[in-house]
């Protein structure tokens, strides 16, 4: 099988957790793998926690709001009005390449309740799709800065009713209004979940106080 190209980040030991972190419109992998040590995960006083961290990189494809211009990218998105319009093709496509990710992980021998998926505005929302439709119980979901791309197919398979959620976005986002954070927050309560969620003054970016929280999320849901 094909898989997407990926930075892949080893513990010391073993491997027995994995996340899979996808980037925003216009980035690439190495754009969260800055963060892991940043984490502290290594520091934690749980040495028995050894996280695979994957970076995929999305393909460059035209995008329709930025003139056609070729850029890393999930899915086109065909316009920006109170939601995105997006091709709903190139988005479901990039779901299934993520869950082949999961798929992966578990012929490597990671059970699917130690993989946690995350996601970065685009990412974010490919994240979501992946993460509450996916057929295995999963360690848990952040999303940041993002929102609900498609709620037509966003499905809550029941092996993760209990599924637990991070959601982080800036008050000052004028890329992804806060609006569509919160909406997708109701989005997922909506399924049944609980999830939490984190506000920081900050535009589209992540900040310090959001990486620590990030990584005491974390490290809560792999113990």
């Amino acid at each position: 099988m094909n898989y997407l190209p990926a930075i892949e980040m080893e513990p010391e030991q073993k491997a027995n957790a994995a996340i899979i972190w996808l980037h925003g419109l216009g980035a690439s992998g190495d754009d969260f793998a800055a963060i892991v040590p940043a984490l502290g995960l290594s520091k934690k006083a749980d040495a028995d926690l050894q996280i695979r961290f994957i970076f995929p990189h999305a393909p460059s494809i035209p995008i329709s709001i930025n003139g056609g211009m070729n850029m890393p990218a999930w899915y086109d998105i065909l316009s920006i009005d109170v939601q995105r319009k997006i091709n709903k093709q190139q988005f479901m496509t990039s779901a299934q390449q993520v869950k082949d990710l999961i798929e992966r992980e578990l012929d490597r021998g990671i059970s699917s309740d130690r993989i946690l998926v995350a996601g970065f505005s685009q990412g974010g929302a490919v994240a979501y799709q992946v993460a509450l439709n996916f057929e295995q119980p999963l360690a848990g979901l952040m999303a940041l800065s993002t929102y609900v791309a498609s709620p037509d197919t966003l499905e809550l398979k029941a092996c993760n009713k209990q599924l637990p959620v991070m959601v982080f976005h800036g008050s000052e986002d004028t890329v992804v209004p806060e609006s569509l954070g919160q909406l997708a927050l109701n989005q997922v309560q909506a399924l049944g979940l609980e999830p939490e969620y984190k506000q920081y003054v900050m535009g589209h970016s992540v900040s310090p106080r959001q990486i620590k929280d990030m990584a005491e999320f974390i490290t809560r849901v792999f113990n």
